[in-house]
C-alpha cells in the first residue's frame, strides 16, 4: 500500500516537472529567438523580398478593411466617404511620412519606443517607455480581440448558418483566441508564405466586390443622386461637411493602424549585399517601399469601400444586430455576387481576421522582452513563450467577456492604442529632425504630430474605453514590472567583467598572499580620506599594519538601468594609494561581480571590508533600488549569496 502512494507521488513528481520543462522551454531572451512575425532574425538570415513581407503587415492592416467601412458608416452616417477622404489624405500627408523617418531612425524593428527610449534616461525614462509599451499592449491585445469578434460576426451573419450561431457570439470568439494560443502553445513559426496568400485572395476577393458594388451604383445613378440629396438636406453647405468630417476622423482612426506593424517587421525584408547592421541601407530602402505601396493600396480600398457601401446598405443594417454590422463588405459579396460567393468571401476574412491576432500575439511577444529583461522589470518565466502566452489569452478572454464580442464597442479601445503610437512616433520624429537641424522636416513632422495629438485627444474625450483600458494595461505593466525588479534586486546583474592592466597587476600581485579590499565612496578622494579610511578599518577589523590593502571606489551611472558589462580601472592615489575604480548602475552588484572575478583570476577568495551606514534600513533599500547606493555591505553579502550557493567559495565580507 505505502509503495503503491510512493510511486503514484513519483509518477505525479514526474509528470509536473515534465509540464513544467514543457512550459519554460526555449527559456531564452525572446526578443532575439522569439519564432513569428515580428521576431529579430538571426544577422545571417538573407530576409525575404519586401513586397513579401508587405503581405505580413497586410494580415493587419489590410483585414480592417473586414469592419473599417462600417465603423465609418455608424460614425459618419451618408458623411462617410468625405471623413474617409480625410482619413486617407492623414495618411498620405502625415502617417506615411512619419513612419517612412521612423524606418531610418529605427530600422532594428523596435519602432518609435525605441527612439523615444533613447532621448531620457534614468527612471523618467523608463517609465515613459513602460507607459507606452500599455498602450502597444492595448493596440495588439484588442487586434486580437476585436479581430476575433469580426470573425465570429462574418460567421454568425453567413446565410448558410440560418441565424443557428445568433447570441453565442461570445463563446465562438473565446474559441477563436483558444485556438490561437494552442498554435503558440504548441509553437508559431514564421509564415510570410501562407500571409503572401491570405493576402493575395482577401484583396482580390474585395477588389471584386467593390468593382461590382461600383458597377451597380454607376448602373443606378439615381442612388448617387439619393446619396447628394440626403447630405445637401442633412448638413447644408460642403465647408460644414467638411468641418463635421474633421470632427468625426478621429472615430476613423482604425483605418492607420498598420503603420507600427509595418516597422516592427523590418528584420525580415532583405537587404543589399553592403548592408550593416549599423546601416542596413537595402532594408530601409524596402521598408519605405513596403510602407509606401501598403498605405496607397489601403486608401484606394478605403474611399471605394467606404462610398460603395454608404450608397449600396440601408443605415439601419450597419446598427448592432444588424446584417452590415461589422461585415459591410460581406453584406454587398452576398447581395450581389450570391452567397456562394459570399461564404468564400466569409472564409476567407474569417481567416485573415484570425491571422491578424496571430501577428498581433506574436508582436506582444517579441515586443515586450525587448525592454523589461533590460530593465530587470520582467519575472523569471517570462522569458519562456508559454506562460506569457497563457497570461495575454487570459487577459484576451477577460476583454472579450467585458466588451460581449462586440466589434464597435471595441473599437475606442484600439483607435487609443493606435493613436498613441503613431502621436509617440510623430514627436519622436519632430525631435530626431530637430537635431539633425533639418528645419522644414522639424516644422512638418511638428504639424502632423499636432494632428495626431489632436486626434488621439478627441479619441478619448469620445471614447474615454480606450484610455482606461490603456491604463489598466499601464498601471498593470508598471506594477508587474516594479515588483520583479524588487524581487530581483539581489540578481549578479554585470554580464561581464574587464581589468584593465593596472587593475590586472594590483589583482596579481596580491594573488600569493590574502586578498584584501576597502569599499569606499569616493569624496574629494584628498590625502586625508584615504588615510583616515584605511585607519578606521583597520582598527574596526582589528588587521595588524602589514596587511596590504586596495581601496575600491563605485561610481553610480545610471542606476535604472538593470544589466550592465564593467571595467575596473587601477590608479595610485598620492603616490601611495592603490585604488580600483568601477563605473556601475548599482554599487553591491558591482561589488560581487569584481570579487567574484578576482577569485576566479587568482583562486583565492578575496575579503573586503565595509563599515556601517547610519539611518533606517528600509529608507537604505529604497535608495538601493532607486539609486543604486544604500547600505551597501549587507546587499553585497546578500548578491554574493545568490550567486554562489557554495558557501566555501563565496567571498568574504567584513563589516566593521
Amino acid at each position: 500500500m505505502a509503495s503503491s502512494a510512493r510511486a503514484g507521488t513519483d509518477a505525479g513528481g514526474r509528470m509536473r516537472r515534465r509540464l513544467r520543462a514543457w512550459m519554460l522551454e526555449g527559456l531564452a531572451d525572446m526578443a532575439k529567438q522569439q519564432p513569428g512575425p515580428h521576431a529579430q532574425l538571426p544577422p545571417e538570415h538573407p530576409g525575404r523580398p519586401w513586397w513579401k513581407v508587405m503581405c505580413l503587415t497586410g494580415v493587419d492592416y489590410f483585414s480592417t478593411l473586414g469592419y473599417q467601412p462600417g465603423i465609418a458608416a455608424l460614425a459618419a452616417g451618408v458623411l462617410s466617404p468625405i471623413a474617409t477622404l480625410v482619413l486617407v489624405l492623414v495618411t498620405v500627408t502625415c502617417a506615411l511620412p512619419v513612419y517612412r523617418r521612423v524606418a531610418v531612425e529605427s530600422p532594428h524593428g523596435m519602432g518609435s519606443i525605441a527612439m523615444l527610449e533613447r532621448l531620457l534616461s534614468f527612471w523618467q525614462g523608463k517609465l515613459f517607455v513602460l507607459a507606452l509599451l500599455g498602450f502597444a499592449a492595448t493596440d495588439f491585445l484588442i487586434t486580437i480581440t476585436l479581430s476575433a469578434a469580426d470573425a465570429t460576426a462574418h460567421l454568425v451573419e453567413n446565410p448558410n448558418v440560418d441565424g443557428a450561431l445568433r447570441g453565442h457570439e461570445v463563446p465562438l470568439t473565446l474559441g477563436l483566441i483558444a485556438l490561437l494560443g494552442a498554435v503558440f502553445l504548441k509553437g508559431f513559426t514564421e509564415a510570410i508564405g501562407l500571409a503572401v496568400v491570405l493576402v493575395g485572395v482577401y484583396l482580390t476577393l474585395n477588389l471584386v466586390v467593390v468593382a461590382v458594388a461600383l458597377e451597380h451604383v454607376l448602373a443606378h445613378p439615381a442612388v448617387v443622386s439619393g446619396w447628394t440629396r440626403a447630405l445637401t438636406a442633412e448638413h447644408g453647405n460642403p465647408l460644414l461637411m467638411i468641418g463635421l468630417a474633421l470632427l468625426v476622423f478621429p472615430k476613423l482612426a482604425l483605418g492607420l493602424s498598420g503603420f507600427e506593424t509595418g516597422v516592427a517587421v523590418m528584420p525580415h525584408i532583405e537587404g543589399d549585399p553592403g548592408d550593416t547592421e549599423e546601416r542596413p541601407v537595402g532594408r530601409i530602402r524596402g521598408a519605405r517601399k513596403l510602407l509606401t505601396t501598403a498605405a496607397l493600396i489601403m486608401c484606394v480600398f478605403l474611399i471605394t469601400s467606404s462610398f460603395v457601401t454608404t450608397l449600396l446598405i440601408p443605415h439601419h443594417e450597419f446598427e448592432p444586430g444588424g446584417r452590415a454590422s461589422g461585415r459591410a463588405l460581406a453584406y454587398l459579396a452576398h447581395e450581389y455576387l450570391g452567397n456562394g460567393f459570399g461564404t468564400v468571401y466569409d472564409i476567407s476574412t474569417i481567416v485573415i481576421l484570425w491571422f491578424a491576432g496571430a501577428s498581433a500575439m506574436a508582436g506582444l511577444l517579441n515586443l515586450m522582452p525587448r525592454y523589461l529583461p533590460r530593465y530587470g522589470m520582467a519575472p523569471h518565466w517570462a522569458r519562456a513563450v508559454r506562460p506569457t502566452v497563457l497570461v495575454f489569452t487570459l487577459v484576451a478572454f477577460l476583454v472579450t467577456w467585458i466588451f460581449r464580442a462586440n466589434v464597435d464597442a471595441q473599437g475606442g479601445a484600439y483607435a487609443t492604442g493606435v493613436l498613441v503610437l503613431i502621436s509617440s512616433a510623430a514627436i519622436a520624429v519632430t525631435i530626431a529632425a530637430h537635431k539633425a537641424r533639418q528645419r522644414h522636416w522639424t516644422v512638418a513632422f511638428a504639424v502632423m504630430a499636432a494632428v495626431f495629438v489632436y486626434t488621439t485627444g478627441a479619441n478619448v474625450v469620445e471614447r474615454p474605453d480606450g484610455v482606461k483600458i490603456g491604463a489598466c494595461f499601464i498601471a498593470g505593466i508598471v506594477g508587474l514590472s516594479l515588483m520583479s525588479r524588487v524581487a530581483r534586486a539581489f540578481e549578479l546583474r554585470v554580464s561581464r567583467v574587464e581589468l584593465d592592466p593596472l587593475a590586472e597587476r594590483f589583482v596579481r600581485d596580491m594573488a600569493h598572499r590574502t586578498i584584501r579590499f576597502i569599499a569606499n565612496e569616493p569624496d574629494s578622494r584628498d590625502l586625508a580620506e584615504y588615510r583616515d579610511k584605511l585607519h578606521q578599518i583597520r582598527a574596526d577589523n582589528d588587521l595588524p599594519l602589514e596587511e596590504d590593502l586596495i581601496f575600491v571606489e563605485v561610481t553610480v551611472s545610471d542606476p535604472s538601468e538593470f544589466e550592465t558589462e564593467l571595467r575596473v580601472c587601477g590608479e595610485v592615489m598620492h603616490g601611495r594609494y592603490r585604488v580600483l575604480t568601477l563605473v556601475s548602475s548599482s554599487v553591491p552588484n558591482a561589488l560581487a561581480a569584481m570579487l567574484l572575478h578576482v577569485r576566479d583570476l587568482t583562486g583565492q577568495r578575496p575579503h573586503i571590508y565595509f563599515e556601517w551606514t547610519e539611518g533606517n534600513p528600509i529608507a537604505h533599500f529604497l535608495r538601493f533600488f532607486l539609486f543604486g547606493a544604500g547600505e551597501v555591505a549587507p546587499v553585497t553579502r546578500e548578491v554574493l549569496r545568490e550567486a554562489e550557493p557554495d558557501r566555501a567559495r563565496r567571498p568574504h565580507v567584513h563589516v566593521g
